[in-house]
């Protein structure tokens, strides 16, 4: 008795817990729609929204001094999701600063495969017309830049939190907060793969009735 008492303890709980947990992301409900039909980077032949699943921020002219805020990302949440697919990050970059977006991209590379970095050069009004089309409460600032950064759907929606218990309706995500990043943007992108996971797995079922 106490064997099997001893092997339940050992095997079946660790299981159960395991399978407990694993669900548990899938049961937080969905990411709120804040904005839906967020623009399309029409200004762009390489890069697009439509279909990806997106971290998308603002550097503007402000490459290096928002270095800090890309590297917080790239520790905090790209190395943990790069390898999903349809993942992407997107930076919004002022075209004179492509010499510190090179420098940044060889110092991320150090860090982890950097592929799905994308950064998307676009003028003032390109980028500001980008950040204007998630109607948020956040504003560039004068460099066109911005610490937060936010999660676009495949369907081109700003997904967030309509009753976060800090913010009441969080759009974005501060990359200068690493609490922001570990305690909210983690759990909300683990949300919105699972939201795709279930659909694919969901859309595989119906295709082999």
């Amino acid at each position: 008795m106490k064997k099997t008492f001893v092997l339940v303890v050992l095997f079946v709980l660790p299981i159960v817990a395991y399978m407990f947990f694993a669900s548990g992301v899938t049961n937080f409900g969905k990411l709120s729609q804040l904005t839906k039909n967020v623009q399309e980077l029409n200004f762009s032949s390489e890069t697009q929204l439509k279909d990806k699943i997106t971290v998308l921020g603002f550097l503007g002219s402000n490459v290096e001094g928002r270095k800090g805020n890309a590297f917080n990302l790239n520790q905090k949440i790209y190395k943990r999701f790069y390898e999903f697919n349809d993942f992407q990050f997107v930076m919004m970059v002022a075209p004179e600063d492509k010499p510190q977006v090179e420098e940044l991209k060889r110092e991320l590379a150090t860090l982890a495969d950097n592929d799905k970095w994308k950064f998307v050069y676009a003028n003032s009004k390109q980028i500001n017309t980008l950040f204007t089309s998630l109607k948020t409460d956040i504003e560039l600032d004068t460099k066109n830049s911005s610490p937060y950064v936010f999660i676009i759907d495949k369907d081109l929606t700003l997904r967030g939190r309509s009753d976060d218990e800090d913010d009441g309706t969080k759009y974005g995500f501060n990359s200068n907060s690493v609490a922001d990043l570990n305690n909210k943007m983690v759990d909300d992108i683990k949300i919105i793969l699972a939201e795709y996971r279930l659909a694919l797995k969901k859309n595989n079922a119906d295709r082999s009735k």
